[in-house]
């Protein structure tokens, strides 16, 4: 069979409520990209996901509405489904196109009886092999007023962090700083759901994973993937491996959820604790495909199909499996999750807890290839969260816009290596001065010039024109592009891979500009040859956008496929065929559309401003807002545009922004990325600055310019140097960072206003 086994696993998101916009960017578009480019090159790629339906998450949606659990999964499973799908997520068809041999992709659900089979099957597996031990452990316990009570899961408490002193911490993880912890680490723990009952420790017993058994095959497992996993996977699961793992709990006290499979009153209402049972979705999802899809489908293997992505083969071939998933979420792919794999293949061998651990062989499961996990998205510099209602809500952001246009956006600014932000006034900027004037403009500006020339009915114009000598030169230059976006998507870079893209649209600007064909459609002139075998060549870079714009901004690159005359599905045209020349042209005589609508900021915003809800809900308390910030001022909640943070006129102007010249620049003493800056502020003494810019310009570059600084910042000691001030400067995100300077003389210490 040609075509590596590629096995794409994308986190599956909590059915509690509907996707925002950082789930998208940090979770959801990366994996659909890869695999889009994966089928492309001709792979056989099986993706799988779906909704994680259990935990308690899920209960306290449905205490908070109400209602069960399992009209609240019922509802958000589809509601998330389908914005996937409108995002132009390949979820649909379930069976590849060329052949169920070749994959497809599941979107399925942690309450399908064959998922909570096989976790039950699985269960047993690694209780029988002895690699879980009973342990007697304390958890936070809700002791009402009648003397009722329960056990209550990490998420519903809240506390302070006990790495952070965060308030509002969950019960197991901080948002803040990403710490994990035992439950009964929170500082101050309440309960959220009613909190005015007391919480108190009390002892229960559950079943623990052996973690502990592991820790030398992960270590070297980690040190395998060090070429290739990203450095916040690499420090994340290094942090993990440095403090020594633990066995884990993999049982708790709740009645919603997968019962714990084993006989006795001492496991009556608990259940498989979702961490244990939701990362097995990756193999269940694979297995329910092939048991219910590729075996209906013919597939070659039957119901064992899964195998061929799961399993490495007796020759030693091993799938491709990459991860798809937030930061947060590193250290349950790196090291939890592998830990289950070996110990189901350690089982499978019939070894137990006394018996080594060894990496996986010929018919063992494999562990992952790469986890390409992304940084966070962040919203109006705050993180978005769903459980705080703080977020653009995919579903709704879907009913307003082209769904192509966020995939750019969030493509392009991407939070692969650090966080990136959302705001409205950036995405319209990028959409209207990129993906627009670049892409959309030089399409529509070659098909409108084609169609002035004279052609036969059914002919393309351009015919005539192709495979002129001079040509040859702009041949190469897109033979250089397309390697460069293919090592970009292989090594996971994809806002890297969209530039280069774009760079192939703007060359296109270039040689048409330079071309200037429209001087010769009335009469020929001097250069009419070159001229009009660039537009024809414009055409085929046209083409060559369509099918490499086709991973990033499927539904456009559909539109454009049409516009150009060709039949078919580009997301079924091979890679390669990108710098096919000889390929033949299409033409669509009906006046081709552009491929996007121009955005309206001032429109945008009053759109969004009105979707911001004007009373809290019942649940604010515990969540916090929809949407933006709601603040009271003089009785009176003020709404907040989703994506700004709006600030009141007598605040901005407490903030004395005065100028002044760097005089001198010296290393901090006793910090390596810190410069010493003495500026001159129009005072006798001067004022000094601590600036982290020694890896944007060197000392003598900075010393003479004429910049603009905070004057009324409180001073403070930066490691035991006073900094009193801070000097203003640009970043792009993309690692430029430049000092804002004064457009010439200017007396040192006027104010800036």
């Amino acid at each position: 069979m040609s075509g590596e086994f590629v096995l794409i696993c994308v986190a599956w998101p909590y059915a509690n409520g509907p996707l925002h916009l950082g789930h998208v960017a940090g979770c959801y578009l990366p994996p659909d990209i890869q695999y889009r480019f994966e089928r492309a090159k001709g792979n056989r790629v099986l993706m799988v996901s779906g909704s994680d339906e259990h935990g308690t998450p899920i209960t306290v949606s449905a205490e908070q509405k109400g209602i069960s659990p399992q009209e609240v999964v019922n509802e958000y499973h589809e509601i998330n489904r389908q914005a996937l799908l409108d995002l132009g997520c390949a979820w649909n068809p379930e069976v590849d196109p060329r052949g169920v041999e070749y994959g497809g992709a599941l979107f399925n659900r942690t309450t399908d009886p064959k998922h909570k089979a096989m976790v039950q099957e699985n269960f047993s597996a690694l209780e029988e092999a002895g690699l879980f031990e009973r342990k007697t452990m304390e958890q936070y316990y809700e002791l009402n007023e009648d003397g009722s009570g329960r056990f209550l899961p990490d998420r519903y408490v809240e506390g302070n962090c006990p790495a952070c002193g965060e308030d509002g911490a969950r019960g197991d993880q901080c948002d803040a700083c990403g710490a994990t912890y035992e439950s009964v680490e929170l500082k101050n723990p309440i309960s959220k759901m009613n909190p005015d009952s007391k919480v108190e420790i009390r002892e229960t017993d559950h079943l623990f994973y052996r973690l502990d058994l592991f820790q030398d095959a992960l270590t070297t497992h980690a040190a395998d993937r060090q070429p290739v996993w990203k450095s916040n996977v690499k420090a994340m699961t290094k942090q993990w491996l440095d403090m020594g793992l633990r066995p884990r709990a993999v049982t708790r006290d709740l009645s919603w959820g997968i019962p714990v499979p084993l006989d006795g009153d001492e496991w009556s209402g608990k259940c498989v604790y979702v961490w244990f049972e939701a990362v097995q979705g990756y193999s269940t999802c694979a297995r329910i495909w092939s048991e219910d899809i590729a075996a209906e489908s013919a597939h070659p293997d039957g119901a064992d199909a899964w195998k061929r992505w799961w399993t490495v083969a007796q020759d030693g071939t091993v799938p491709r499996h990459l991860y798809f998933l937030g930061k947060d979420n590193i250290p349950f792919h790196t090291v939890i999750w592998p830990a289950l794999i070996l110990g189901l293949n350690h089982a499978a061998h019939g070894k137990s807890s006394t018996d080594a651990i060894e990496m996986p062989g010929p018919g063992d499961l494999a562990l992952e290839a790469n986890v390409p996990a992304m940084e966070y998205l962040m919203l109006a510099g705050g993180q978005f969260s769903k459980s705080r209602k703080h977020a653009v809500w995919l579903p709704s952001f879907l009913q307003r816009y082209d769904p192509d246009t966020l995939r750019y956006y969030l493509s392009i600014n991407m939070p692969e290596n650090h966080d990136t932000d959302f705001n409205w006034p950036d995405f319209v900027e990028k959409v209207n001065s990129e993906l627009i004037a670049a892409y959309g403009n030089f399409v529509h500006r070659v098909l409108t010039l084609g169609a002035r020339l004279p052609s036969e009915h059914g002919e393309s114009p351009f015919t005539p024109h192709e495979n002129h000598a001079s040509v040859r030169a702009h041949e190469i230059e897109l033979e250089r592009s397309l390697a460069s976006i293919t090592e970009s998507l292989e090594r996971h870079r994809y806002k890297e891979a969209l530039r280069h893209v774009m760079t192939v649209a703007q060359y296109g600007n270039q040689i048409l500009q330079g071309a200037a064909p429209w001087k010769h459609l009335k009469e020929p002139q001097e250069g009419h040859e070159e001229s009009l075998a660039t537009l024809a060549f414009c055409w085929k870079i046209a083409r060559f956008l369509s099918i490499t714009t086709q991973p990033f901004l499927p539904t456009s690159a559909q539109r454009l496929w049409g516009n150009l005359g060709l039949e078919g599905n580009v997301s079924d045209v091979a890679w390669s065929e990108a710098t096919n020349w000889s390929a033949e042209l299409g033409w669509l005589e009906e006046t081709p559309l552009p491929l996007f609508e121009r955005l309206d900021l001032d429109e945008i915003l009053s759109v969004e401003q009105g979707l911001v809800e004007d009373k809290p809900s019942q649940n604010d308390a515990v969540h916090g807002v929809k949407g933006g910030k709601k603040k009271k001022k003089g009785g009176k909640k003020v709404k907040e545009t989703e994506g700004i943070t709006y600030l009141d006129f007598e605040s901005f102007m407490s903030v004395d922004l005065r100028t002044g010249t760097i005089e001198s620049v010296e290393d901090h003493p006793n910090a390596d990325r810190l410069y010493v800056v003495k500026i001159n502020d129009g005072s006798e003494e001067g004022r000094t600055i601590c600036a982290g810019l020694k890896e944007y310009y060197a000392a003598d570059e900075m010393v003479g310019k004429s910049v603009v600084f905070v004057a009324n910042l409180a001073p403070r000691k930066l490691r035991g140097v006073t900094s009193e001030g801070m000097m203003l400067a640009a970043d792009d995100s993309e690692g430029n960072v430049k000092l804002i300077t004064i457009d010439g003389d200017m007396k040192e210490g006027s104010q800036v206003r």
